[in-house]
């Protein structure tokens, strides 16, 4: 049974992982199937490079300031796949494609990362996607708790000489010389003249047309503390009191954040809180930008005391009530068709002995296995147990870390085929070369070919060098078609660890000059000399002098011409 804010796994591919969503609503189609209205949580595969580190950065602060112990290469490895994105994108999907339910929580400081993995199906977030833009922030969301969110209590002054008067400024005393009966008699007064004032002012007019409006206007907060502040301006005379009221201009008029916002302006404001909530930030940055971000929040605390908001609450009411709250979803018992199966076997009992025998788990490396699947292209032969296709399913990665995450490779497998590819996506091994067969060999030798230049940058020829222990370039070269992670290693060799920041003067380069022909083979004639017979030296050196002046070819033929009669001298 699903219910409304349950995180439950969607499959939209048999064979790639499955997609974690927050179920909002669930809605009856007209042809009688069950949608729901998710919202959409984010993986780090889905997000790009620059994001992935910028989401690095934030977990290393995380693990500083919550002080977590150091977990091991594995377990970080891992955690990267219980890692989500919260995000405000919203999409309808069919309620049977619902596989199950998973938890999802706020990461805060009191939390362990390594106790994500002991529990199943448990994932959790700490920064929000957004699809669009491209970004990721801070969930402003976050509990604060722990030691940098206490307060500092100062000790007690001992000789407390300041002045009270300056540091607060009284605005009613309940000890005066008045009784409860004659203040209520003066807010009345108050009241009626602020009605009378907004009968005199044009604007207020056109917005309350009616007097049961203007009245109601009146009886507002925002008149009542002008009256008391009049009664503690004048020591609580009636008299001055009333007189300050109505000063020789006229009424006073005192409007609040209701008067002031227009009917548009409301209306934003009631769009933009059913997009967004108590998002006051939001709320004032792209639809009301105009007006102060206290101005929003005193309109809110205004604004939930009218009929308006009543008529609203009641009508999400009734709606909530006309919509489904929970569904029955069935298990789904359907087999996968990345199955492996022999032919003329049952489902489920293919094992070790079935297709591929000799290749082991791209994932655990185990041999035996009562159900494989075939994970990859066709033409890579790549399986997985049935453990590590549920993990795969369920939280988008492969158990075993890669080489560039820090794991040493392990000398006991040799073979090629035996080669963990968890730093790979199902999309990165589906671009692979197409050399490992020879269809596909034979179809690219039937392109056109094109002659190209690769010219590298110098990032990319420094980081071959400085980072050569996670490169691995004699490892790498013995596998020419696997991808290698480029932009990790160029982000690794620009880190503060690895390479310092470069000098604002450019380096001096030398420059060599380069010698001239001439000089070349006269040194090349000098240095012949050395090991001929004195009679063949002065033969070699006037027929080098006197082609030198032609042109390259000639000189180039005559020497061809002097070596050879060199060696018919010599031999």
């Amino acid at each position: 049974m699903y219910r409304v804010g349950d995180y439950v796994y969607f499959e939209n591919s048999s064979s790639n992982p499955y997609l974690i969503r927050r179920i909002e609503e669930l809605n009856k189609t007209a042809n009688g199937n069950v949608e729901a209205k998710v919202v959409c949580l984010f993986r780090r595969r889905d997000i790009s490079g620059n994001l992935n580190t910028l989401a690095d950065s934030n977990a290393r602060e995380f693990e500083e300031e919550s002080k977590q112990p150091t977990p091991s290469e594995q377990q970080k490895h891992q955690l990267k796949h219980r890692e989500l994105f919260l995000s405000r994108q919203f999409e309808s999907l069919p309620a049977t494609h619902i596989r199950g339910k998973c938890n999802v929580t706020l990461l805060n400081e009191t939390d362990v990362l390594a106790g994500y993995l002991d529990k199943e199906d448990c994932f959790f977030y700490s920064l929000v996607f957004d699809p669009v833009q491209k970004t990721l922030l801070a969930d402003q969301g976050e509990i604060r708790v722990g030691s940098k969110y206490q307060a500092e209590i100062p000790d007690k002054l001992a000789d407390d000489n300041r002045i009270q008067e300056k540091l607060e400024t009284k605005v009613w005393d309940p000890i005066n010389q008045l009784k409860d009966p004659q203040i209520d008699q003066f807010l009345v007064v108050a009241r009626a003249v602020g009605t009378f004032a907004r009968a005199l002012d044009c604007s207020s007019s056109i917005r309350q047309p009616s007097l049961h409006m203007s009245a109601a206007a009146a009886s507002r907060d925002i008149t009542l503390f002008h009256a008391m502040d009049t009664l503690q301006k004048n020591d609580y005379d009636l008299a001055k009191a009333m007189s300050t009221l109505v000063p020789q201009g006229g009424p006073v008029l005192c409007r609040d954040e209701m008067e002031e916002w227009s009917a548009s302006e409301a209306m934003l404001f009631e769009e933009a809180l059913e997009k967004y909530g108590k998002d006051f930030n939001d709320i004032r940055q792209d639809f009301l930008p105009w007006k102060s971000l206290a101005s929003v929040v005193q309109f809110y605390y205004m604004w939930k005391t009218t009929d308006r908001y009543i008529q609203q609450k009641r009508l999400k009411a009734a709606e909530a009530d006309s919509k489904l709250k929970q569904v029955y979803i069935p298990t789904y018992t359907k087999p996968n068709p990345n199955q492996i199966m022999v032919p003329g076997s049952k489902p489920g009992m293919n094992g070790a002995t079935g297709f591929q025998k000799g290749l082991s788990c791209e994932s655990c490396h185990t041999a035996q296995s009562p159900q494989w699947y075939a994970w990859g292209p066709p033409n890579m032969q790549c399986r997985l147990c049935a453990s590590c296709w549920i993990y795969w399913k369920k939280y988008g990665g492969l158990k075993t870390p890669t080489q560039l995450e820090g794991t040493a490779p392990d000398p006991s497998r040799h073979s090629f085929n035996k080669r963990p590819r968890g730093h790979m996506t199902r999309q990165e091994v589906q671009g692979m070369s197409p050399f490992t067969r020879n269809e596909g060999r034979a179809k690219l030798l039937a392109k056109n070919r094109q002659t190209f230049i690769l010219q590298t940058t110098k990032l990319t020829r420094v980081a071959r060098r400085v980072c050569e222990d996670l490169l691995q370039p004699r490892r790498a070269a013995r596998r020419p078609y696997a991808s290698i992670n480029a932009n990790a290693v160029k982000a690794e060799c620009t880190s503060i660890i690895r390479l310092p920041k470069a000098t604002k003067t450019p380096l001096k380069t030398k420059v060599v000059p380069r010698q001239s022909l001439a000089n070349i083979v006269k040194d090349l004639g000098t240095n012949m000399s050395c090991d001929l017979p004195a009679a063949l030296v002065p033969t070699i050196h006037r027929r080098m002098n006197t082609h030198l002046s032609g042109s390259f070819i000639r000189t180039c033929n005559k020497v061809r011409v002097c070596l050879s009669e060199l060696n018919n001298c010599c031999f």
